[in-house]
C-alpha cells in the first residue's frame, strides 16, 4: 500500500505559511546547498506530488519555466523531475490544471486518495499546501510527516497542525544542517 506524506518547511513556532506572497520567504536563511542536495533524499520515493490551489499556482508558475541556464544542478534535476512526473492539484475553484501531467481533483478526497493508496506506486506527497494538509488530517489520510524545521519565528500564519490536532508520532529519521535547519521524518503511530 502506498503512503501519503505531508512534506513541509516549518518555522520554529509551527507555521508553514506566513500568508505573505508565496508564504515561505522565511526559508531563505537556512535553505542552502547542503539542504537543497539532501532534498533529493527526502523526495527519492515520491512519485505523485499533490498540491492545493495556492501552492499549485506558485509551483507551476515557477517550475514550468525551469530549468534555465542559471539553474544549479540540484534545481535542474528537480525541474526535470517535477515537470515530467504525474501531479495532482486539489481545488474546488480552478477550472483547469494546465501544468504538464497534472490532474485536477475537485472533491471526495477520502474516496479518491483511498483509491490511489491501493494502486501500485511510490509515495504520494502533499507539498506545502497547509489547508490541504488540514483536510487530509481531518480524514485520517496522512501516514507520515517530512518536516524541514527552520530556525525562524514568524509569530503568525498558517500552522502545519490546526488547533485540536491530536496525533502520536514516531521519529523515523532526523538530520541537522550547518545553516541551522533540521529535517524530521515522523510516521503517524
Amino acid at each position: 500500500m502506498r503512503k501519503i506524506v505531508a512534506f513541509d518547511h516549518m518555522t520554529l513556532d509551527g507555521y508553514v505559511s506566513s500568508g505573505k506572497g508565496m508564504g515561505f520567504e522565511w526559508t531563505n536563511r537556512a535553505y542552502d546547498e547542503e539542504l537543497s542536495a539532501y532534498a533529493q533524499h527526502i523526495q527519492e520515493d515520491i512519485d505523485l506530488p499533490v498540491y492545493g490551489r495556492e501552492t499549485y499556482l506558485g509551483m507551476s508558475g515557477y517550475w514550468s519555466t525551469q530549468p534555465t541556464a542559471e539553474s544549479t544542478p540540484t534545481e535542474r534535476a528537480h525541474a526535470e523531475w517535477v515537470n515530467a512526473v504525474d501531479k495532482i492539484v486539489v481545488s474546488t475553484t480552478l477550472e483547469s490544471a494546465d501544468w504538464n501531467n497534472t490532474r485536477l481533483v475537485r472533491g471526495n478526497l477520502a474516496e479518491e486518495f483511498g483509491r490511489l493508496k491501493e494502486q501500485p506506486g511510490g509515495t504520494i506527497a502533499i507539498y506545502a499546501s497547509p489547508k490541504l494538509v488540514h483536510s487530509f488530517l481531518a480524514l485520517g489520510l496522512i501516514d507520515e510527516f517530512r518536516i524541514v524545521l527552520h530556525p525562524v519565528v514568524i509569530g503568525g500564519g498558517t500552522p502545519l497542525f490546526p488547533t485540536g490536532t491530536d496525533l502520536e508520532l514516531t521519529l523515523e529519521e532526523s538530520r541537522s544542517f550547518a545553516a541551522g535547519a533540521t529535517y524530521l521524518r515522523y510516521s503517524v503511530a
